[in-house]
This record gives C-alpha cells, sequence and structure tokens, in this order.
C-alpha cells in the first residue's frame, strides 16, 4: 500500500519544518546550555517561550486521536510528524508531544474519570503541568512487569502506597503534578497479570520524596528527567484507581504501545539529523589529501545509514497502519519488532556519524552524544531487547505448532 502523507498531514510537515527551521534549530545551543545551567530541577525558560508559540500555530497535541483536544490523527498520519520533531531533543516538548506525558494523557483520556479529566487531562492538553510514570523499580527486573512489589493496599476510603521507584521520567521537575503509580493491590492472586493496578497520585502528597535524579549517560535532564522516587505511607482517595482493581497491567500495555511507536517515530528524525550531519561533515573535511566523503569506508557507511533509515521507516509506517486498522493488540508484533530494530538502526547511524566528526563527535557540539545516548537507552526503555526478541520468538513458533 502507499504510506504517502495526505494533504492534511502534507499542510502540517511544511508548517512544522518551517516552525524547526525559525525556532528550533537556531536554539539548540541554547536549550543544551540551559539545561547543564539550571538541570534537571528547574524549568527551562527556552520551553517556556516557545510553547506558546507553538499552540498558536496550531502544532500542539499532535499525538493525541479521536479528541478535540488534538489534531485528530491516526498513528499513520503522525508518523512523518513525529519523524520531524524527533530530529530535535529540544523539540517534542515544545509542541507538548513528548513522553511520558503524552502517555499518560492517552491512559487520562481512555480510562480516566470526568473528575480525573478535569483535574489533571486538561492541564496537561494545555501544557500547564507536567507528569509522571512510576513502573520501575531497583529491586527486581522490571523487564517482567509483574515483579513490581510497590504495594497499593485499601484502607477505608483510601489507598495507602509504599515503593521505591527510579527512572521515573519528569519526578524533578516543578511543574510535575500528577505521577500514573503502578503497584500491586492483590498480591496474592494466582493471575500474576490480574495482581497490579494504577493510581492517580498528586506529587504534593505527603509521603512522596523525589531522591535524586538520574543521569542518562552523564547527561542531565536532556529531555529525560529520569528521577529515583519513595512513596511511604502515600495516601490518596480510592477514586484515584484508574479502571478498577488488578487492571494496572491492562492499561500498562495499553499505554506502551503507542509510547513504543513514537518512540520510534522520533528515532528515524534523529537517525535522518545524523546522517545529515555525517554527510556535510565528511565532505567538508580533508584528510590524506581528499575529503573524507571519497573514503571508500565513508561512502560505505552513508550508504548503508540510507539503507538501514528506509527499512526502518516502512517497517514503522506498515505498524502504525496495523495499529490503526486491527488495534494494538494484534498489532503487537509489529510493534515489538520496530522496538528492537529502529533503536539499534538509530545507535548505529548516530555511532557512524560521531566517527566522522572525529573527536568533536563525542563532545556534543554537534548534538551526537546526547542523541546517541537517548538512543541507547530506547533499548531499554519501554521493555529491552531480549524481552521483545523472545516475544516475537514465542510467536513465530507459535505458527508451527
Amino acid at each position: 500500500m502507499s504510506y504517502d502523507p495526505s494533504p492534511k498531514v502534507q499542510e502540517l510537515q511544511a508548517r512544522l519544518t518551517a516552525f524547526m527551521d525559525e525556532y528550533i534549530y537556531p536554539n539548540e545551543k541554547r536549550h543544551v546550555e540551559e539545561a547543564e545551567k539550571i538541570g534537571p530541577w528547574g524549568v527551562l525558560p527556552l520551553i517556556d517561550e516557545l510553547k506558546p508559540i507553538a499552540r498558536e500555530q496550531g502544532l500542539w497535541n499532535l499525538f493525541l486521536p479521536e479528541s478535540e483536544h488534538g489534531a485528530g490523527l491516526t498513528n499513520l498520519e503522525y508518523a512523518p510528524l513525529c519523524e520531524i520533531m524527533g530530529r530535535s531533543l529540544l523539540a517534542p516538548e515544545v509542541f507538548n508531544c513528548s513522553a511520558p506525558d503524552t502517555g499518560n494523557m492517552e491512559v487520562l483520556a481512555r480510562y480516566g474519570t470526568p473528575e480525573h479529566q478535569k483535574l489533571w487531562l486538561k492541564p496537561l492538553l494545555d501544557g500547564e503541568i507536567r507528569s509522571c510514570f512510576a513502573m520501575t523499580e531497583p529491586d527486581v527486573a522490571s523487564s517482567d512487569a509483574t515483579n513490581i512489589q510497590s504495594s497499593i493496599v485499601r484502607d477505608g476510603d483510601e489507598y495507602v502506597i509504599n515503593g521505591h521507584k527510579w527512572y521515573t521520567t519528569n519526578a524533578t521537575d516543578p511543574r510535575c503534578k500528577i505521577c500514573i503509580f503502578m503497584g500491586k493491590t492483590d498480591p496474592d492472586n494466582p493471575n500474576r497479570h490480574m495482581q497490579q493496578s494504577m493510581v492517580l497520585v498528586p506529587m504534593d502528597t505527603p509521603g512522596i520524596e523525589v531522591v535524586r535524579s538520574l543521569p542518562v549517560f552523564g547527561f542531565y535532564g536532556m529531555p529525560d528527567r529520569a528521577s529515583e522516587v519513595m512513596f511511604r505511607n502515600v495516601r490518596v482517595p480510592v477514586s484515584n484507581i484508574l479502571l478498577g482493581e488488578g487492571r494496572g497491567f491492562e492499561i500498562a500495555q495499553g499505554r506502551l504501545g503507542p509510547g513504543r511507536i513514537h518512540h520510534c517515530m522520533r528515532e528515524i528524525g534523529r537517525a535522518e539529523r545524523a546522517l545529515e550531519l555525517m554527510c556535510k561533515r565528511t565532505m567538508n573535511r580533508v584528510a590524506f589529501g581528499k575529503p573524507i566523503s571519497e573514503n571508500g569506508v565513508t561512502l560505505e557507511r552513508i550508504a548503508e545509514s540510507r539503507i538501514m533509515i528506509e527499512q526502518a521507516r516502512l517497517l514503522t509506517l506498515h505498524t502504525a497502519h496495523r495499529m490503526d486498522t486491527v488495534g494494538n493488540k494484534v498489532a503487537k508484533a509489529e510493534i515489538a519488532m520496530i522496538k528492537v530494530a529502529v533503536p539499534n538502526m538509530t545507535g548505529k547511524v548516530i555511532d557512524w556519524a560521531i566517527q566522522a566528526h572525529g573527536g568533536g563527535g563525542t563532545n556534543n557540539d554537534f548534538g551526537l552524544a546526547a542523541a546517541y545516548a537517548m538512543s541507547r537507552v530506547l533499548r531499554l526503555a519501554d521493555g529491552p531487547d531480549e524481552v521483545h526478541r523472545q516475544q516475537l520468538a514465542k510467536m513465530e513458533l507459535k505458527k508451527y505448532r
């Protein structure tokens, strides 16, 4: 089938590209400087300056399907737009399209009560607050989500929450006002996938301690404000439960499908940017009497990069189409494939781009070091490669049983 964008998407592509040229790329250096100076515990002034401009131009909440608050785009329509945003680590938050807020907004839109949506979804959609998602724990292998040890115990009209979480993105952000917390309400249930629940926890609730910011390969807060958080006897109303007790794993699977493909869409943009930088750099650098671009190894790497990017893009578009037409659950094999293939591809392309830049490629003057760090993280985030490969192999073997 054809994956050519519709006229509506082409128009959004043009507007988004123009915004990137005018506001994003010229401000990337300032973004890095502010992130390094202010750190993950503060608000970057640049973000607050650019968000209102993006919203005024209608480049806002493009990720959210079937909603009066978003652009009403399908996954397939959103893919080329998300790819454009992925070219810069600065861009996604400016358009209110950054993780984990996108996934949390989708959870609230699907499973939240009208009261939840009024209190938390609306300000998130308006870009007034941020949110976090507390699932991963340091004391267990979180690649198996049923391992979660945090407890959610009912006490009258309240739940009492205890747990130790980390890689809780956004928790250090002073604008982070709401947490979606995953823990066990029924740890003795023989069905391991019915033990967990998700509950909404306001971040100003007594008993929450944001212990520290966790650097990602030495980068703090750009853009992943990974954090370690303790929850000690945190009390919230029973009405804060999402969908009902024992439905946490179900919500997680519904949340992670779109999150995974959004990451992959952005990764393709990141790879395109790295290839562009590699081509320009090698054409303008001379070694041993000729431009580096004329060396056989460079030509091979450029060609291989183009092949790998196109393969990854087509697989991602196919996955988006499957999610739109048969649903996330049926498209789980395709989602698993892109989650393995795309970050690995991007990491390789960025690695070659770093090599082409020499020492400068490692110091982030060209943005490659931070891009590489984020791409490497994505081989772990939302499920490690090994888990996705295992699931894929089991699905493949099932065809022959």
